[in-house]
């Protein structure tokens, strides 16, 4: 279990680079507020993350 932990921890700090290298600060402010509005169960703040994402990812496209 912990090695699972660690590997998927890996992963998101490796996409949130991506992110974060591919899209700016705007692209970092949106995965936290995804990832805040996942773990907090609040789908307005995960709504308002996940929105920017999508239209991050349309205007590169």
């Amino acid at each position: 279990m912990p090695l699972a932990a660690v590997v998927v921890a890996a992963l998101a700090i490796g996409f949130e680079q991506l992110v974060q290298w591919r899209y700016g600060p705007m692209g970092i402010i949106a995965f936290v507020a995804l990832t805040v509005g996942i773990k907090a169960r609040n789908t307005m703040i995960g709504g308002i993350g996940a929105v920017i994402l999508v239209m991050l990812f349309a205007q590169s496209g």
